[in-house]
């Protein structure tokens, strides 16, 4: 499945029914009288975010939504039928924004979650309510309120509690698969990764997401590279893993300023979240250089730093228990209805979870 993260569309809400105008026409009945119904409302435009999608591929092909507008009334009293709302099914973790691509309109951070953007037009009266004392036979009606339309940007920020940064070839790739089942792709070259991947990482009978994006270049808040627009998936995560090849090219206290640098660029508070370094690919030195850049590292001002790799998993353990330092009681992977944030907020345990 191919990942879109950003997407166009049109959406239009249902006009209501006109109201009817209309007489009573019955035998046994002396007086009659107006009895034209009122007009059904339009359909709503509702999004609703389903858990198991992570793209907006399907909006490529489909830009256009519009709700279904109401029928006329009709005599004897009768209202129109309402149109059917139209619930456009989205991802977890997708921004609804304006055209200005600015302001956010909505946001879908739950599963089940649904949200009415545009409301439909409201029925046109019928001439039954526009009966008085002075006009017993009034024959206007209302013709039925249209309904709203727009053009509306679609944002997917995936859902992760902990993301991966560095520059490209810094062994993300093989970081995640060594302790998740995705399959990330790995090569010898800058850039393997070209789109963020998930993957649950199960450790110490707890379990948590861990998102992987592109890797960061000095310039990438001004589009150098991929550029940072894959930055905006992990500005949910809790904390992030800042990983550094001591085997690269780029010596590791400036890989480590570099990718500092680009994350208080681009804002968003992700230069404010806590930030665990590792110093991978420790297997191909000796112990005297991890030692010597570890140190370096921590004068530059890293908090902590662990030397791990994520080819053989030396180190990892240790790194992945101060991940879930940052963690709360229960993630969303762990309580699939909804994350709980102390340990005292738990349920009691129940077969029927």
């Amino acid at each position: 499945m191919h990942f879109l993260d950003q997407a166009k569309i049109f959406i239009r809400s249902g006009a209501g029914g006109p109201g009817a105008v209309s007489f009573r026409r019955e035998k046994y009945v002396e007086y009659g009288g107006p009895d034209g119904g009122n007009g059904g409302k339009g359909g709503d435009i509702v999004f609703e975010a389903v858990a198991g999608l992570n793209t907006l591929i399907d909006f490529r092909y489909t830009q256009h939504f519009k709700a279904q507008r109401g029928l006329g009334g009709a005599g004897k009293n009768r209202t129109g039928a309402g149109g059917e709302d139209l619930v456009i099914k989205v991802p977890v973790g997708t921004q609804v924004l304006d055209d200005d691509r600015e302001t956010v309109l909505l946001d879908l951070v739950e599963a089940g979650q649904r949200e009415v953007l545009l409301r439909g037009g409201d029925g046109g009266r019928g001439n039954l309510s526009y009966k008085t004392s002075t006009n017993r036979a009034p024959r206007q009606c209302g013709p039925g309120w249209p309904g709203q339309e727009m053009y509306v940007w679609l944002r997917l920020k995936l859902l992760a509690d902990a993301g991966l940064v560095g520059l490209p070839n810094a062994g993300k790739s093989t970081f995640i698969n060594q302790i998740t089942n995705t399959k990330a792709k790995v090569g010898a070259y800058a850039f393997t990764t070209t789109r963020p991947q998930l993957g649950v990482v199960s450790h110490r009978d707890r379990e948590f997401v861990l998102a992987d994006i592109p890797g960061l270049i000095e310039g990438a808040a001004d589009g150098a590279g991929i550029g940072d627009r894959f930055l905006g998936h992990i500005e949910r995560c809790r904390v992030l893993i800042h990983l550094i090849d001591i085997h690269g090219e780029t010596d590791p206290v400036e890989a480590m300023q570099i990718v500092e640098g680009e994350l208080e660029a681009y804002g968003a508070g992700l230069d404010e979240k806590p930030r665990l370094v590792a110093l991978n690919k420790i297997d191909l030195v000796d112990r005297e250089l991890i030692q010597a850049f570890r140190a370096e590292l921590l004068e530059a001002g890293a908090d902590e730093v662990f030397p791990i790799s994520g080819a053989t998993g030396k180190g990892i353990d240790a790194l992945l228990d101060a991940v879930l330092d940052y963690l709360p009681a229960a993630t969303a992977t762990e309580r699939p209805d909804g994350e709980v944030e102390d340990e005292d907020d738990r349920r009691p345990w129940s077969p029927l979870d």
